[in-house]
């Protein structure tokens, strides 16, 4: 960039850090390579084309833009001027005042907690469901089942969709889509209704989880967003804890019908404060005035990157729904860790069926109170969201060590400490529980205290894996998410399909003991990659060489 135009950044901007807001899936990175343009600001408001563009961060000898090759295409560049912030310009989403940011990322972190609410709100009253639809035990269960297909399904097309209509319009129309499906289920007189509506619920409502992390990343800078990104990063695992415990209450004084009443009453209060989101996605914004400029001064070498390097929609849509797969296939650190989020969130939504096994069925509790138990896992992730600024300073302290960039295997150090604490909830569960120990007096203290480490492992680990894989792939951080939602979801999805019946036929301590020996086995994941991590990714045509 032309030093002589360039304004200094924001304190809290670390340009050796993944760009969260850079429009990977609508730009063309082999053509264009990576800028700064959406982050930088500038005296004037724009920095010169040629000067921008920077290779995609990876081992391999020649990355560089392609568009340098082209002595033509090369030459041409040099009259293009890339759209920038200026210094206190009143459309960087980053200017607005803290307050107004903080407001920002707590309505996209409670929109995550009430559509992850909205999936296991249903298990509150499975059984008036089963009797009034006439349903089996397995088949009432698609119900949580295909709404999280929906959640692994809906963000391949609402992400690179919210790349080129920018994210407000994301947040209000599947939003609004959802809450008429929402209706349907309320009414239900089959379960055939209740079955499909779900699974458009689950789509339409995902928008959220893949908007609110990318938002709270417009809002602040890379430095100072570590307990905003550590809330959205809870939000998908306390929301469907809460789910259960409203659920419970509602199915169990006014009927099951209430809990989608609820849930439609909760998505519309939520739907009013997304409506009120305002812009925030810097390429749009910035899109847009170049679009702007063009016009008041008939200069067309006013561009953003975004422009100079489309991707065609056909191609962009073929990509997002190919590439992730592609790189779970030929990944190894992604597919692991994947496997690992996926595990974690699958044995999340195992509790809501094996709660009441154990609650309902042995303890003979009724549904409000099983739902009570769950208030153990929210303790947990109180606990992981307090340990996580440490964590976060932990980082800085050892990037500091390193002139200032770390490496992404720093970023493991979360998964080191919760790793362990997932295998002890499990055996906590298990072994406190009938017929190891009898109900009677406080004995059911023990399997309900097994949701603390739950919740605190779980988030620390997920909060952990999430930032390594989008630090050790800069390049194709969407796909890399992307396939790690759908894997996510797939084991989220399938675990109520079966897990009742696990725990019938195999008893509860070894049911869960199971789960904790998996568990176990999947501990010395993290520790390998952080020994052996960065020869891995030196072996990977898609990872950073960082």
């Amino acid at each position: 960039m032309n030093e002589k135009n360039a304004a200094p950044s924001a304190p809290t901007h670390d340009p050796n850090a993944v760009d969260l807001s850079f429009p990977f899936q609508s730009t063309n990175i082999d053509e264009g390579g990576f800028t700064d343009e959406y982050r930088v600001l500038s005296k004037t408001g724009f920095i010169p084309a040629d000067k921008a563009l920077h290779p995609i961060p990876s081992h391999l000898p020649n990355h560089t833009p392609h568009v340098y090759e082209d002595p033509e295409k090369a030459r041409a560049l040099k009259d293009v001027q890339l759209v920038t912030f200026v210094p206190n310009d009143l459309e960087d989403p980053r200017n607005h005042s803290k307050l107004y940011r903080w407001w920002i990322t707590f309505i996209c972190a409670f929109s995550v907690v009430e559509v992850a609410f909205a999936s296991s709100v249903v298990t509150g009253d499975f059984e008036d469901i089963r009797a009034e639809l006439h349903a089996g035990e397995v088949v009432t269960n698609l119900s949580v089942t295909l709404m999280v297909c929906g959640f692994g399904i809906g963000p391949l097309f609402w992400s690179p969709l919210s790349e080129v209509l920018g994210r407000r319009l994301i947040w209000i129309i599947p939003s609004f889509i959802y809450l008429l499906f929402i209706i349907p289920c309320a009414v239900a007189k089959n379960i055939q209704t209740l079955l499909v509506c779900r699974f458009f619920c689950g789509i339409f409502a995902s928008a959220p989880l893949t908007l609110a992390g990318g938002t709270i990343s417009d809002i602040w800078d890379n430095e100072e967003r570590g307990f905003a990104i550590a809330l959205f990063a809870a939000a998908p695992y306390g929301g469907p804890v809460l789910g259960p415990i409203v659920g419970g209450f509602v199915g169990e004084t006014v009927g099951w019908r209430w809990m989608f009443w609820v849930n439609l009453i909760f998505a519309g209060a939520m739907f009013i404060l997304k409506a009120s989101l305002p812009e925030t996605y810097p390429p749009v914004i910035l899109k847009r005035r170049a679009v702007r400029l063009r016009k008041e001064t008939g200069d067309e070498n006013i561009r953003t990157e975004q422009e100079l390097f489309k991707v065609p929609f056909a191609q962009m849509m073929q990509d997002t729904l190919i590439r992730p797969f592609q790189m779970l296939l030929t990944e190894p650190i992604l597919l692991l860790l994947s496997l690992y989020i996926a595990l974690i969130y699958g044995l999340l939504y195992a509790f809501f069926f094996s709660f009441p096994v154990v609650f309902g069925g042995n303890y003979q509790w009724n549904d409000g109170i099983v739902g009570l138990t769950f208030i153990s896992v929210w303790i947990g992730l109180g606990l992981a969201l307090l340990v996580m600024p440490f964590l976060q300073r932990d980082y800085m302290r050892r990037a500091a060590a390193k002139g200032g960039k770390a490496e992404p295997e720093d970023r493991l150090v979360g998964m080191l400490i919760g790793s362990i604490w997932v295998p002890i909830s499990l055996f906590i569960f298990g072994w406190t529980s009938p017929p190891a120990v009898m109900p009677g007096g406080g004995n059911w203290v023990g399997p309900v205290s097994s949701g603390i480490p739950f919740g605190f492992g779980m988030v620390i680990i997920y909060f952990s894996a999430n930032a390594y894989i989008i630090d050790a792939f800069p390049g194709y951080v969407a796909s890399a998410l992307a396939a790690k939602t759908v894997v996510r979801s797939g084991s989220g999805a399938a675990m109520p399909l079966f897990i009742t019946a696990m725990y019938h036929n195999l008893g509860n301590g070894w049911a869960a003991s199971v789960w904790a020996f998996i568990s176990l086995a999947m501990v010395p994941i993290p520790f390998l990659f952080y020994r052996y991590g960065k020869f891995i990714r030196s072996k990977s045509k898609r990872a950073t060489s960082a």
